[in-house]
């Protein structure tokens, strides 16, 4: 999942109370809570490692005939 892009300035505040502010015109907000910059978005959902599993209806070049 990627982040939510919001138009800025934007001003969140935390469960906690805490306040965290962006002046940026466009601010991307992360929706994962993998960055380490939560709320905003510092790409770490790109990090994320994808099964090794082949996906269902596709074949490997393995398994092509030929």
């Amino acid at each position: 999942m990627g982040p939510a892009l919001v138009e800025g300035p934007v001003e969140v505040v935390l469960a906690d109370g805490s306040v965290r502010r962006s002046e940026r015109p466009v601010v991307a907000l992360c929706l994962c809570r993998r960055s380490r910059l939560y709320p905003f978005c510092d790409t770490s959902h790109r990090r994320r490692s994808r099964p090794t599993a082949p996906r269902s209806g596709r074949g490997t070049a393995s398994s092509r005939p030929g």
